[in-house]
């Protein structure tokens, strides 16, 4: 029975955290541009990955086998967004 209340109350407080949107920053990026500008800069599948969260089929790209050594960085934006160091096979393509 205590467990049931305390699940209760994590969800009531959990609840209560999203709601207190307002006096919350919005969020800074380096590269900013216009959905025009990325659809320009982009070709149309790599517009869909990056920007609208569709997905590649598992296994289709070149890149999947790539474990070279340095820093990888977006297809996007050209920043870096990890070193070869932490890339792992996940199993998932």
């Amino acid at each position: 029975m205590q467990r049931r209340w305390v699940l209760a109350g994590l969800g009531g407080m959990i609840g209560g955290f999203g709601g207190a949107a307002t006096g919350v920053a919005a969020e800074v990026f380096e590269v900013t541009m216009s959905a025009a500008d990325w659809r320009a800069r982009l070709l149309p599948e790599a517009y869909a990955v990056l920007r609208e969260e569709a997905t590649e089929r598992a296994g289709s790209s070149p890149l999947d086998a790539e474990y070279g050594a340095g820093l990888y960085h977006c297809a996007g934006c050209d920043l870096p967004v990890y070193s070869s160091e932490q890339k792992f096979d996940s199993g998932t393509g």
